[in-house]
């Protein structure tokens, strides 16, 4: 039966599963549009197309699904990059609809074109380097290659952003809605590794090893690692530590965590590794900068390693390893269980070596701590809502060093740091993005200077009737910048710092409730008094500019 190019690409993203398209229409996608209307598609308008990218970002990270967003040609395209560079180093699986100037325009200086020609905005070249794959269809004849590829790259292991432009002519064209059954839309299966000799020689290295650590990273998060991590933890009593984006693959309440490893964490996990690991298991972490102490040398000193990635080109970019296991992290570790169970080995020493995990936190916190003082207002949120939402809060996080040493996130809950490319204004829509795919209690936590980036996409909330709680940090100032001035340009403060609006008046304006948080009675209030799971909340805590972390950028 032919339809219309736009009823077809519906029609392709309900076949992907996607339920909500957020995005803002324009002239050249209206085709589109039109066609979602009669859709199950929810289509969410969003306030500005960096947060259509950052909210279907949201959604991708909570539920583990393709998501979608969608923008008319030119600036429409160009406002979505930010967003789409994020979801890009996030492996997000995002795809991108935009509209384009009609083909028999090209080259002639048509409004918002971006085709490439005759001077125009080369939307391809922009798009490049943070995406998959991306075409202009220029021609519907090669259409279902296009979608092929599209499909291949969204449904990878190692996923990441696609973007298709529709000039506006050629959404209007007419094609056989075949073309949709000659479309492969099952994942590829994992490989088994389960019995692989390679996971013999993991088991053994594990199984030899005097302190072993796991160094767990945002790979065994997508594996959907938790549980078998858990078990090996459990079973070996082997302490666990993360990558800021895996924090709670393991509870951090448990006496086996070592909570997240990098420059800003306690350095708990640094010092165990230094002090007394002989193996260290990474899953899925990259060993990024943050991470890696700025790749500190001693960090991997005098220790074997083993790997296991989905992604071929983490192997072994930092390090050279015993063992490095290119497959699913939560196949391998069945294999490494099953293995253990068929042995019958179990930890002899369990108290011993929990009691040393004990001693060397109490110790690493009294020799190092991020926050000396100033900072017992934060410290004081995290341990409430920490208390309070023990099972099923979702948090993303704008500021993330205060999480990171202050919430112990449990493994019943889900802590989504912005640190693909730290990008400020991310968090209010990606929790409101999340918000479409589940209902629980939200949480956007950021600084004021990124509250300024995203606060109208607030509005999309209340435009949906999302419950939200936005925690602000209020210094009035870009907090990262002033910090850096005072350690390494001797106070000399520029463009750091700001007046803020009357956010008690701003969230009236909204429609919402506001609270400020100025002494600890206050957030005992909140959390007591507070309706943090049915309604849109802005809490503002008020914070001193010139208390700084105890940590140094090194820039």
């Amino acid at each position: 039966m032919k339809i219309k190019v736009s009823e077809l690409i519906v029609r392709y993203l309900e076949r992907l599963g996607i339920e909500v398209i957020f995005g803002m229409p324009g002239a050249h996608i209206l085709p589109v549009y039109d066609a979602l209307y009669t859709s199950d598609i929810e289509s969410v308008l969003v306030k500005h197309e960096q947060g259509a990218a950052f909210m279907a970002g949201g959604y991708a990270r909570d539920s583990g699904k393709v998501s979608a967003c969608i923008a008319t040609a030119g600036p429409g395209a160009t406002n979505l990059v930010t967003g789409i560079a994020n979801a890009y180093a996030d492996k997000q699986p995002i795809l991108v609809i935009t509209g384009e100037t009609p083909t028999h325009i090209f080259g002639k200086g048509g409004l918002q074109e971006s085709s490439g020609e005759g001077g125009s905005i080369d939307q391809v070249s922009l798009f490049k380097g943070i995406t998959r794959y991306n075409r202009i269809i220029e021609r519907t004849d090669y259409l279902a290659q296009v979608l092929t590829q599209a499909t291949k790259r969204l449904l990878s292991p190692c996923p990441g952003p696609v973007l298709l432009s529709f000039p506006y002519n050629v959404q209007k064209e007419l094609v056989n809605d075949s073309i949709l059954d000659q479309i492969k839309f099952d994942r590829p299966a994992h490989t088994v590794y389960e019995e692989s000799p390679q996971v013999d020689t993991l088991t053994d290295l594990i199984v030899s090893a005097d302190n072993p650590v796991i160094v767990a990273g945002y790979g065994a998060i997508s594996a959907n690692a938790h549980d078998e991590i858990s078990r090996l933890s459990e079973q070996l009593k082997i302490p666990v530590t993360t990558s800021l984006k895996a924090k709670g693959i393991i509870s951090e309440q448990s006496p086996l965590s070592l909570g997240s490893l990098g420059v800003t964490s306690s350095g708990h996990a640094y010092k165990y590794i230094t002090e007394k690991a002989d193996l260290i298991v990474v899953l899925g972490a990259g060993f990024n900068e943050r991470t890696s102490y700025l790749w500190d040398e001693k960090l991997l000193k005098g220790c074997k390693i083993a790997q296991v990635d989905s992604d071929q080109e983490q192997l072994e970019k930092v390090f050279t390893a015993e063992v490095a296991i290119n497959g699913d992290i939560k196949t391998t570790l069945t294999g490494v269980l099953n293995k253990l169970a068929q042995r019958g080995i179990y930890c002899e020493t369990s108290g011993l070596r929990e009691q040393s995990i004990v001693q060397l936190k109490d110790s690493s916190e009294k020799s190092y701590s991020v926050f000396q003082s100033g900072f017992s207002l934060v410290e004081h949120f995290f341990s409430q809502l920490e208390s309070h939402f023990p099972t099923d809060a979702v948090v993303f996080d704008d500021n993330i060093i205060f999480a990171q040493n202050f919430f112990n996130v449990t493994s019943a809950n889900r802590y989504y740091p912005n640190s693909g490319i730290s990008s400020l204004g991310h968090a209010i829509p990606a929790a409101i993005g999340a918000s479409f795919y589940r209902e629980v209690p939200m949480f956007a936590i950021l600084g004021d200077g990124g509250f300024q980036m995203c606060c109208m996409e607030i509005m999309t909330a209340v435009n949906y009737n999302k419950p939200l709680n936005i925690v602000m940090f209020n210094n009035e100032s870009m907090g990262l910048i002033r910090k850096n001035q005072h350690q390494q340009y001797e106070q000399r403060f520029i463009n750091c710092d700001f007046n803020n609006p009357d956010y008690a008046y701003l969230a009236r304006s909204f429609g919402i409730n506001h609270q400020r948080i100025e002494q600890n009675s206050d957030i005992d209030a909140l959390f007591s008094t507070t309706d943090l799971r049915g309604t849109i909340n802005l809490i503002e805590i008020v914070i001193d500019k010139n208390v700084f972390p105890n940590y140094s950028s090194r820039r």
